[in-house]
């Protein structure tokens, strides 16, 4: 039996109703998810408050029993910090759970404030390492404005620690409220 003869004129053919379809599909499908806009009094709280509750959310769409408050500065829309790269945090990101749930308000240690941080503001983001110097330079910058008292202190160690790969920054981007 002879095999079919693949022509110039097919693979050409085939090749435009590719490209036609790619530019007819709907953009959503080839679009990252660029996030959500959160509401007005959630974003000001963002933008002024001092501590935002994390817990990554496990695959199945359920919270991790890890939560804690952490620092952080609003960046585009995104929550960032900077964490430990041996942290829960970071393991869970690089473990695949790509998404966690932010508390916004500051309560102070979790441990003694969980009843009020659950009745807080809260989002869904996705979870995302972020190493580029220009966020690096920027966290550093709005740490030392939002917590002056503290920032002498650990500014030199968030540098060390982010030159010898210890400490990671981790970008939230909201995806549902």
């Amino acid at each position: 039996m002879d095999e079919p003869v693949v022509t110039r004129r097919a693979v050409l053919r085939a090749g435009v109703l590719a490209v036609g379809v790619a530019a007819l599909a709907p953009r959503r499908l080839f679009a990252r998810d660029e996030g959500v806009s959160l509401a007005k009094p959630v974003v000001d709280a963002l933008v002024n408050g001092k501590l935002v509750y994390v817990s990554p959310l496990k695959k199945d769409g359920s919270e991790s029993s890890c939560h804690a408050e952490v620092w952080y500065f609003w960046d585009t829309n995104a929550v960032v910090i900077a964490t430990a790269t041996s942290g829960w945090k970071t393991r869970a990101l690089k473990a695949g759970n790509g998404q966690a749930r932010l508390w916004v308000g500051d309560f102070g240690p979790y441990a003694k404030a969980k009843d009020k941080v659950k009745t807080a503001p809260s989002f869904v983001a996705r979870a995302e390492i972020d190493g580029t110097a220009e966020t690096f330079q920027r966290l550093l910058d709005s740490y030392g404005a939002r917590y002056p008292d503290e920032w002498g202190k650990w500014k030199p160690r968030f540098e060390k620690q982010r030159a010898d790969g210890s400490r990671t920054v981790i970008r939230y981007t909201p995806i549902s409220v």
